[in-house]
């Protein structure tokens, strides 16, 4: 994990304050994962150590199938990991948000909130109200009756952030939520998320995948390299105040150097 210090410098930067030593939102310690078994056992993460802080925004970057969606579903409690131990501490378990809105299309945008917040034991009386004022909090005020059919890809997806944050977890976990948008709408996204996320305090903690080097530097505090498979973190930067159009050529060209590597072995 970095230092205190250089979190807090990229925190302070998004006006967010980074809770002191030790503490931490999740905790992965030689993690590995593997599927199959004897010739076709395939080694997917291998030896990952990994601590997210508490109140930070971590981007996994890596090239496609190097087990980046396999560690967030380890993380979320999707899976088991083969050796080593994960640790989220708090009494939800992390929310998370997939690339599809995976929205049901025979619910409204609200309805698609209200569920979740009826598996999180919310009284029913309470539920259209706070669905509501998620939907505001996504810049989708007056949302709540539309269909999928009737919402945009990027409002589909704001509707699924809405969802996810109804979990009133404090972990949100990411997996290349806006990487089937247009670049215009993907930009908007990137803005409401880091002021959702600015707007928490401390009391939100994010793992965003994604394989879009200039999304992970505009987005992370810190950023995370994983290896081509099996997935091993290679190699990770603090993104500070001002160096992100720096980072981003050095990460781009340590990315295009695994890829290299994969491809050669």
């Amino acid at each position: 994990m970095l230092s205190e210090t250089v979190l807090r410098e990229r925190a302070t930067a998004r006006s967010v304050v980074v809770p002191g030593p030790g503490a931490y939102a999740a905790r992965l310690e030689h993690v590995s994962k593997s599927f199959g078994t004897g010739d076709r056992r395939q080694t997917v993460l291998d030896d990952i150590g990994l601590t997210l802080g508490a109140g930070e925004f971590l981007c996994v970057l890596g090239a496609s199938g190097c087990g980046k969606s396999t560690l967030l579903n380890l993380v979320a409690g999707l899976d088991e990991p083969t050796a080593g131990s994960i640790e989220v501490p708090g009494g939800r378990g992390p929310a998370l948000m997939f690339q599809d809105h995976a929205l049901f299309p025979w619910l409204t945008a609200g309805r698609n909130i209200e569920l979740a917040l009826r598996l999180r034991g919310m009284p029913r009386p309470e539920r259209r109200p706070e669905a509501e004022r998620l939907l505001e909090l996504v810049h989708l005020g007056g949302a709540y009756r539309k269909r999928v059919h009737e919402l945009s890809g990027g409002m589909r997806q704001r509707v699924a952030l809405a969802r996810a944050l109804a979990q009133d977890s404090q972990v949100l976990l990411m997996d290349e939520p806006f990487a089937a948008l247009d670049a215009i709408t993907r930009d908007l996204l990137h803005e409401e998320l880091g002021r959702i996320w600015a707007e928490s305090g401390s009391g939100l903690s994010v793992i965003f995948v994604t394989h879009n080097v200039r999304e992970a530097v505009r987005l992370g505090q810190r950023v995370v390299l994983l290896s081509s498979r099996p997935g091993r973190v290679a190699r990770e930067w603090a993104v500070g105040r001002g160096t992100a159009s720096d980072l981003s050529g050095e990460i781009t060209g340590a990315l295009r150097e695994e890829i290299r590597r994969h491809a050669r072995t």
